[in-house]
C-alpha cells in the first residue's frame, strides 16, 4: 500500500464522495467535524484530493456507507478532545468517528466500553482512566 505523508496541521481527513450540484463539484464535510472547533463555516481551506485504495464503482451506483469502526462491547483507549451540548465527553477514533463518553472533560485520557453504536457516533461508558481531578459520582 503507498504511503502518503501528512503534515501536521492537518484538520481533517476522511473519504467522500464528488458530487455535483448547480454546475459545480462539492466533497462533503460531515458537520460533526465542525463541532470539533477545528473547521469553522465560511472558511477556506486547501483540499488535497487522492485516488482511494478501494474499488471503483459504476457511476450512478449507490456507495453503501461505511461500517463503523467500532462495535458494541468494543473497549477503546481515547482522549477527550471536545464537550458535547449536553456536557457529555466527545472523543475520535480511526476516520474521525465520533465516541461520547459521559462524565469526562476535555484532556481526559480514558478507556470506554462501546454500549451503543449508530452510523455516525457511539457511546462508550467510562471504565478507567479519568483525569486526576476525579468526577462525583
Amino acid at each position: 500500500m503507498p504511503s502518503i505523508e501528512l503534515p501536521d496541521q492537518l484538520l481533517y481527513l476522511s473519504t467522500a464522495e464528488l458530487k455535483e450540484q448547480n454546475g459545480s463539484y462539492v466533497i462533503e464535510v460531515p458537520s460533526r467535524e465542525l463541532q470539533h472547533g477545528d473547521l469553522q463555516r465560511g472558511e477556506t481551506y486547501t483540499v488535497a484530493l487522492f485516488p482511494t485504495l478501494t474499488s471503483k464503482t459504476e457511476p450512478g451506483s449507490k456507495q453503501e456507507a461505511p461500517e463503523p469502526p467500532v462495535q458494541k462491547g468494543d473497549v477503546r483507549e481515547v482522549t477527550i478532545e471536545n464537550i458535547g451540548s449536553h456536557g457529555d465527553g466527545i472523543a475520535t477514533v480511526e476516520g474521525g468517528y465520533v465516541v461520547i463518553a459521559p462524565e469526562t472533560k476535555v484532556g481526559d485520557e480514558v478507556t470506554v466500553e462501546i454500549t451503543n453504536v449508530a452510523e455516525n457516533f457511539a457511546l462508550g461508558e467510562v471504565t478507567s482512566g479519568r483525569s486526576e481531578a476525579g468526577h462525583g459520582g
